[in-house]
């Protein structure tokens, strides 16, 4: 069976949980609502569009909501500058590669967001596999986007990894049977491991994660004799 890392975006692969937070509050507050820091970790953060306005904006139709939500996803892109991926991604993307790894990204984000941020971080062509879980039937903290990951890269959850750094991934990845390594760029390693992440991590030149997928491998070729 072929092993694979799924990658979340935001917060997993780049730092970006600051500037959506700003992004949040400036279109919120045209609404009369005061976003903290709390409310966008427990509520927004790893979720979709769809669920954000609901929660937020219930008295709103679904059109409207759409049209508020795609200003911010646009203010959010406006204020993008230079990006750097979080330490470390570059070369376990190399060791995947030696490997025969395969490798996607599984983001909530919409996919505007995603090619823009890939782009900026040099890895477009590097991570081509891209699941949107605003354009399935349910998106993350459902397992879907995972399983379909999944499917994408021919691999099997037993064999595979996730990497997450949000409450509503993690739960997505673990619903998906997946073995979750969380990034601690929001949240604490006590909240991720307790969430079901089978480690916490800074960045991805953790030596724990590369074991990890070692031990995948192993597992994939003892599997197939």
């Amino acid at each position: 069976m072929q092993t694979a890392l799924l990658f979340d975006l935001d917060g997993t692969l780049v730092d970006t949980d600051a500037l959506h937070l700003i992004a949040f509050q400036n279109v919120l507050a045209a609404h009369g609502i005061k976003l903290t820091k709390a409310q966008y970790v427990e509520t927004i953060m790893g979720s979709s569009n769809a669920m954000i306005g609901a929660a937020f904006l219930p008295h709103l139709s679904p059109a409207d909501r759409d049209a508020i939500l795609a200003t911010k996803e646009a203010a959010f892109r406006d204020m993008l500058g230079e990006l750097k991926p979080v330490a470390g991604v570059m070369a376990l993307l190399d060791y995947a590669d030696a490997q025969g790894v395969k490798c996607a990204v599984v983001t909530n984000a919409p996919r505007a967001n995603a090619k823009v941020v890939l782009d900026a971080l040099g890895l477009a062509a590097r991570l081509p596999i891209q699941i949107i879980g605003g354009e399935l039937a349910r998106p993350k903290p459902d397992p879907l986007p995972y399983l379909t990951g999944l499917a994408l890269t021919g691999a099997d959850a037993a064999h595979s990894l996730a990497f997450e750094d949000s409450l509503s991934g993690l739960r997505a990845a673990v619903g998906a049977g997946l073995t979750v390594v969380g990034l601690t760029t929001t949240l604490d390693e006590t909240t991720l491991t307790r969430a079901g992440a089978t480690i916490a991590a800074a960045d991805f030149t953790d030596p724990r994660i590369r074991e990890l997928i070692r031990q995948k491998m192993i597992y994939t070729r003892s599997s197939a004799r």
